[in-house]
């Protein structure tokens, strides 16, 4: 197994966070890692997802859990490489918000292709996650 998590802390409302994270057809808006992507029907548990980053193919996710304004989860599978992402909002003291990713990349040679594309994969998340917040706070 692979992992990796990184957090931002924040005063941007968890609602406006959350709308943004369920915009999924939006989120090329704060994620400059995504040149496209569409969502096959409501944001929620077992819908698909069909991500297309800059000059690359779509990746294709799906959302394995939705806890509505706290957390979802997306999964995307390559052979027999599973990689998951858990999106999730932790309400802290004095109105404040944390943002937390967490990958975790699980399956038959996930310790030795894990560390290879997993800080591909997660590179950009400092970056989309100030943008995220970035926008939540307008």
């Amino acid at each position: 197994m692979w992992d990796y998590e990184h957090s931002i802390e924040t005063t941007a409302a968890p609602e406006a966070l959350w709308r943004l994270w369920a915009d999924v057809e939006n989120w090329g808006s704060w994620n400059a890692e995504i040149e496209r992507v569409e969502i096959d029907g409501p944001f929620a548990e077992g819908s698909q997802i069909l991500m297309t980053p800059p000059g690359d193919e779509p990746i294709e996710l799906r959302i394995a859990e939705v806890v509505d304004g706290e957390l979802f989860v997306d999964e995307a599978r390559f052979d027999e490489l599973l990689i998951r992402t858990a999106h999730r909002l932790d309400r802290l003291d004095g109105g404040r918000v944390r943002v937390v990713y967490k990958m975790e990349i699980t399956g038959a040679g996930a310790d030795q292709v894990g560390p290879e594309i997993g800080p591909a994969i997660t590179a950009d998340w400092p970056d989309t996650m100030a943008s995220l917040v970035e926008l939540a706070q307008r």
